[in-house]
């Protein structure tokens, strides 16, 4: 009765090796989707890059407003008849410069 017991154990093993183990098994399939999904997420990254630069080509051949935006931007460009102003903000090193200092200690 234990030699049957005991051969019986060893099937069940032997059974479950290629479900868990095998070509097709568990493991295999769980590591899989997690590439499958890896895949996905970057590639729903890339169609978002793809359009936006599909956006600004398309910007950049049929309208001005893409050039002038640029030329604005980059290269400090305005138009005639435009007024340009520049406001500044102070950073933190000009503004302990700009604060008057207290006197020295004589004592």
């Amino acid at each position: 009765m234990r030699l049957i017991t005991l051969s019986l154990a060893v099937l069940l093993v032997l059974i479950q090796y290629p479900l868990w183990l095998g070509k097709g098994g568990w493991l295999r399939v769980w590591d899989l989707e997690g590439q499958v999904a890896a895949a996905q997420k970057k590639n729903d990254e890339l169609k978002a890059r793809n359009a936006k630069l599909n956006s600004e080509v398309h910007d950049l051949r049929d309208g001005t407003g893409a050039v002038e935006e640029r030329a604005r931007y980059e290269l400090g460009m305005i138009k005639d008849g435009e007024l340009f102003i520049q406001i500044l903000e102070p950073n933190a090193r000009g503004a302990e410069s700009a604060s008057p200092k207290p006197p020295p200690n004589t004592n």
